[in-house]
Order: structure tokens, then C-alpha cells, then sequence
């Protein structure tokens, strides 16, 4: 599935990654616009990369949000906790800095992944199950996106697409050289935010676009948030909501860290009431 595959379906709500942090964060905005009358739940299409992935399944199996933020408060449970040292981060960072199309991005990511030593990919799955549990796909449209570690390109699944929920969302969230790639029909693949953080372009063709983005800078411009939305052209009206700077600051930090989703959440939950007003306005 390429760019525009959301095209023409309304509304588009577009959930980003970020972690266990950014799993939080974004369920805590969810359920703070909702009880203000901003239901971003009834998009016409959720389109979730890595932690927006997770976040993603989860509204679309008919999780309440009430219940879905209840578990963020929780303790971590079967969380496997994990930290982006500074070879991780040199190893994502560093092909971004090189040049080439994103496809050549996505393959030096992929290389350096699969070279990587992690848990096993069903230790990881387990986890994931987990997260959003063992039913299948949702009816109502949802686009996950994952990146070919050897390929580079990038690929989008859905309800015909032929993959599990669970395996779709594990190789979303399979962060490089942290977590190992997902095995998928003699494939190999790696975090859907390996390049771009949102993949908002996916929402081409729609009327109105919310993307929740916990990561709103990028290392060239057009992978970020905001050049993205523009990119989408007049037509759309569009908004994107992102941390502001002190919850940033703690979710870049500890972003895969389980213990620090709960303040994530909270963040999330006590920002809405800034945001309502002109998200209302570009979602009625």
C-alpha cells in the first residue's frame, strides 16, 4: 500500500511514536478531548505507527478509553523494560544523516538491526499480546505501518492484508538494535518509525487529519510532523498535537521505560484542556 491509501474517507486520525511513553501520552490526550466532546475515536480511518500502532489497536477493538488510561496507571506488568543507550541511538541516528531516499535510510536501519542481539521476536510478541490482546483485526479501518529490514521500503497492513494483529503491531513497535525484527512471511521487519515518526502522509485524500505525534522533531525536515501536514495540501484541514516541552523532555528520556508511562498519561490527560478548542475545529 502506498501514500494516499486513506484517501477520501472523511476523517483521519493519525497516532504517532514514542515509546511506552508515547502509548501513554496519547491515551491520556485521547480520553482528556473525549470528555470534552472531541471524540477522535470515531475517525474514519486510524492509521498507527509503532507506539500509534498499539494505541491504534486498542480503540479500534472497542477498548474504552476510560479503561485503556486506567491501565497506564498500572504497574507494568509483563513490560520488558529498555533504554536507548548511545549506541542505539548512533545506530538509528546516524543513517538518517547520511544521504538517499528513505528506502536507502530504511535498509542501513534494517542492516544495523538485524545484526543486533535482542530478546527472541516471540518473547517480544508475547509482550505485545499482551498489550492489545489475541483478537484479530478490527472492522473499522486501521492502517498499521512497519519498515522491510532489508528492503528498506516501507509496508502498510490491514484487515485483507493477510498478517495478525499481533504480528502487524509487533514489527511496528520493533524498535532497531532494541528490540529484534519481526519475522513475517520470510520477511524481516523493523519499527514503522524508523523513518518517519507518523507516516501522516498515508492520510492523503482526507478531509480533516489529527495527528497525535509524541515525537514532533525529525532529522530532515519532511519527515516531521508538521512538514507532513502541510505536504497533505489545502484541501485537508489538519492539526497536530504534540508534548509540550517538559513532557518531552521526560518522555525522550525515558520513552521505553514502563515505569514513567503513568506520568506520560497524565501529561497526556492535562493537556487536552488546552487543545480541545482548535482540535474541535478542525474535526467537526
Amino acid at each position: 500500500m502506498a501514500a494516499g491509501e486513506a484517501g477520501n474517507t472523511g476523517r483521519a486520525l493519525v497516532l504517532g511514536g514514542g515509546g511506552l511513553s508515547g502509548i501513554g501520552w496519547e491515551i491520556g490526550l485521547l480520553l482528556g478531548l473525549a470528555e470534552r466532546g472531541v471524540d477522535l475515536t470515531a475517525a474514519d480511518v486510524v492509521i498507527g505507527t509503532s507506539a500509534g500502532s498499539v494505541v491504534g489497536a486498542r480503540l479500534r477493538s472497542e477498548v474504552a478509553l476510560e479503561d485503556a488510561y486506567r491501565r497506564q496507571l498500572e504497574p507494568s506488568g509483563s513490560e520488558i523494560p529498555a533504554a536507548l543507550n548511545l549506541r542505539s541511538i548512533a545506530l538509528l541516528v546516524g543513517p538518517k544523516l547520511l544521504g538517499g531516499s528513505d528506502t536507502a535510510v530504511g535498509r542501513r536501519i534494517g542492516r544495523s538491526a538485524l545484526r543486533a542481539r535482542t530478546v527472541d521476536p516471540d518473547v517480544r510478541r508475547a509482550v505485545i499480546e499482551k498489550r492489545i490482546g489475541s483478537g484479530g483485526w478490527p472492522e473499522r479501518p486501521l492502517l498499521i505501518t512497519a519498515i522491510d529490514a532489508v528492503s528498506g521500503e516501507r509496508r502498510v497492513w490491514n484487515r485483507s492484508s493477510g498478517v495478525s494483529l499481533v504480528d502487524a503491531v509487533s514489527a511496528s513497535c520493533a524498535v532497531p538494535t532494541v528490540w529484534p525484527a519481526i519475522p513475517i512471511a520470510g520477511r524481516k521487519y523493523i519499527d514503522g518509525g524508523s523513518v518517519s515518526s507518523t507516516n501522516a502522509d498515508l492520510a492523503a485524500g482526507a478531509a480533516a487529519v489529527v495527528a497525535v505525534a509524541p515525537v514532533a522533531q525529525a532529522v530532515r525536515r519532511r519527515w516531521g510532523i508538521h512538514a507532513e501536514l502541510a505536504a497533505l495540501g489545502s484541501g485537508t484541514r489538519s492539526v497536530a498535537l504534540t508534548p509540550d516541552r517538559a513532557a518531552a523532555a521526560t518522555m525522550g528520556r525515558h520513552s521505553l521505560d514502563p515505569a514513567w508511562r503513568a506520568a506520560a498519561a497524565r501529561a497526556g490527560y492535562a493537556a487536552a484542556a488546552a487543545e480541545a478548542g482548535r482540535i474541535r475545529e478542525v474535526w467537526a
